[in-house]
């Protein structure tokens, strides 16, 4: 899992001290509502009907145990006890009171977490498959490209007042489960015909009111061309797309009105002029990067516990049937935890649940947990044989319900 450089500590600090003006600037009357809303959208903070809403951005939706237990202290101490995980991989709490957002962002910096470009017309959380890195079907880990574009778009000078909102999801397996098609641009993994990897690259896609598929613009792009490729993309929108509607602003409209040919025709030319640009530096930091993104010490022990459950336990063979995904390593399961219990709220967790979760992923799971697109928390790597007490634990929680792929697996 990344870790926070010097560079990126202090970003963060600085903009939870600039925050923190701020909100005293607002409770003083020295900001009107209008004149902060702009202030607030910069890092995550909504208003809504009854209170305040405050989205917080888990890049391409990997957390640590720690920075779990830290999101349920969040909830019990600023919010109801509870958060909501999102489909783009984030967690939103929805009653935090404006005098006590400073120190929450606080609070986040301290596990390495913020809130900056959750919302806003700018790029936002950068997603990608939540089995990465532990998928069988899996041609590499998208993790280090979706953290290579986190830290290319964050703050980018050119990309913060753009037309519309915009959203990037990578994957790197050909079950699309980071729903590429859908997003403002979609990055796919594929293989040349020497194996070597690279991107199809799909722009224009999205849902909402008007719900479009992603046009490929370029079928094999190479991965030392990624970041030239998407500032390109970008350029082009923000040269092009509409400020005067902004429910004809998004990079979808964009397409459709410029169409496909011409659309690509333009982002090759100003992909034309920008590689030059580009001398390396970028895959010099994606190196860095792929090495935070090391798979752990899996263990090798026999999986005989699994199977005997598996065949005399009728819930857990139902569980198991549903929740749990095949693992590169045929020793493991990729384990899917629902937040959909029947009659909650979908994507809904409480405080409780979450510290369960991390210590779960402690104990079971090498520390890794991944909040999935579809809004249930994933724990990748779980060895066979304590599957059964897995089971058991989260039954006893609550989050024991075997329904993911399922009509009641609703987002």
């Amino acid at each position: 899992m990344y870790s926070y450089s010097d560079f990126d500590e202090a970003f963060v600090r600085s903009r939870v001290a600039q925050f923190t003006q701020q909100v005293e600037r607002r409770l003083d009357g020295s900001l009107t509502e209008e004149e902060f809303r702009p202030l607030r959208l910069m890092n995550g903070l909504y208003l809504q009907l009854h209170a305040y809403m405050l989205r917080i951005a888990i890049p391409y939706g990997t957390v640590s145990p720690r920075q779990m237990r830290q999101l349920a202290y969040i909830a019990d101490t600023w919010d109801k006890g509870y958060g909501h995980f999102t489909t783009r991989q984030n967690i939103q709490f929805n009653w935090p009171k404006l005098p006590d957002v400073p120190a929450i962002l606080g609070a986040l910096a301290d596990v390495e977490m913020h809130a900056i470009q959750t919302s806003g017309n700018c790029v936002r959380n950068v997603t990608a498959d939540h089995f990465a890195g532990a998928a069988a079907d899996e041609i590499a880990d998208p993790r280090p490209y979706a953290e290579l574009l986190r830290q290319w778009s964050t703050d980018h000078p050119e990309f913060q007042f753009l037309p519309r909102k915009f959203k990037i999801a990578v994957t790197g397996s050909p079950n699309d489960r980071a729903v590429t098609k859908a997003h403002d641009i979609g990055l796919r993994m594929v293989r040349n015909a020497a194996g070597e990897p690279g991107f199809e690259v799909m722009v224009g896609g999205g849902l909402g009111r008007t719900p479009m598929i992603g046009v490929t613009v370029r079928d094999l792009l190479p991965e030392a061309d990624l970041l030239p490729y998407v500032e390109a993309v970008l350029s082009v929108y923000n040269t092009l797309g509409r400020r005067d509607n902004k429910y004809k602003a998004r990079i979808k409209i964009t397409v459709h009105e410029t169409g496909a040919e011409e659309i690509t025709r333009m982002i090759e030319a100003r992909f034309a002029e920008l590689r030059p640009q580009f001398h390396g530096a970028d895959q010099k930091l994606l190196a860095e990067i792929r090495e935070a993104f090391a798979p752990p010490a899996f263990r090798n022990a026999p999986t005989d516990a699994y199977d005997a459950f598996y065949a005399a336990d009728p819930v857990f063979r139902a569980w198991a049937d549903t929740n749990l995904t095949a693992h590169r390593n045929a020793q493991y399961a990729i384990v899917t935890i629902s937040l959909k219990a029947h009659g909650e709220t979908p994507g809904d967790a409480t405080s409780a649940q979450m510290r369960l979760m991390a210590d779960l992923a402690e104990t079971y799971g090498h520390s890794d947990l991944r909040i999935s697109h579809e809004q249930n928390v994933i724990l990748p790597h779980v060895h066979k044989s304590d599957l059964p007490t897995l089971h058991a634990a989260l039954t006893q929680a609550g989050l024991g319900t075997a329904n993911v792929g399922l009509l009641s697996d609703i987002i």
